[in-house]
Order: C-alpha cells, then sequence, then structure tokens
C-alpha cells in the first residue's frame, strides 16, 4: 500500500512539475491542480496508511485507531485548492482576453 502511494505522489509530482514548466496557461493550471493533488497524497500518508483502524477511539483508548489531524488537513487542502484553481482560471482567462494570446510571459509567437 505504501508503495503505491508513493509512486502515485511521485508521478503526480513529476506530471505536475513538468507541465508547470509549459508556455501556456492551460498546462499550468492543470500541472498545479496535479501537484495540489500529489501534496494531498502526501499529507494523507504522513498520518500512517491503515485499514482496519476505528475512526473513533473505543471506551478507554486501547486499540488500533486512525488519525483524524491528516484527514482534516487533506479535506482543508482540497477546498483551499478548489477555491485557488477557480481563481486562476479566471485570472488567465482575463490575461487572455486583455493580452490577446494565453502564454505564461504574455508574448506574443512569430508566425510567418
Amino acid at each position: 500500500m505504501e508503495m503505491l502511494y508513493s509512486i502515485t505522489t511521485g508521478v503526480l509530482s513529476t506530471c505536475g512539475l513538468y507541465l508547470i514548466l509549459r508556455g501556456r496557461t492551460f498546462p499550468v493550471v492543470v500541472g498545479l491542480t496535479l501537484l495540489s493533488y500529489a501534496v494531498n497524497l502526501f499529507l494523507f500518508s504522513m498520518g500512517g496508511l491503515t485499514t482496519d483502524g476505528a475512526t473513533v477511539v473505543h471506551g478507554n483508548g486501547e486499540g488500533h485507531y486512525a488519525d483524524p489531524l491528516p484527514q482534516a488537513l487533506v479535506l482543508t487542502a482540497i477546498v483551499i485548492g478548489f477555491a485557488m484553481t477557480a481563481f486562476v482560471v479566471i485570472l488567465a482567462m482575463r490575461a487572455r482576453s486583455e493580452v490577446g494570446n494565453d502564454h505564461v510571459d504574455g508574448k506574443k509567437e512569430d508566425r510567418e
């Protein structure tokens, strides 16, 4: 289970970083989204991956239970990531309408 999480986190990080370095705004937005998914998986895996843990501590606290803090952090990160993605998409649409192209640096392509 840990190997699957680490491989998935690595692939998402690599793809997100590659897309962030592209010259157009849409791949940059998708890359930021993939990178935020990778961070969410990383935060979730830091709590320890348990498959048989209870969500609430039983009785006097004995037994194996799941840590709720990483779950709360990931839930908060998902909400903030969604809001930031919506903001970046609107910002990219506004820049496209004002500049006339969707390059990250604002320069036009040389077309002959």
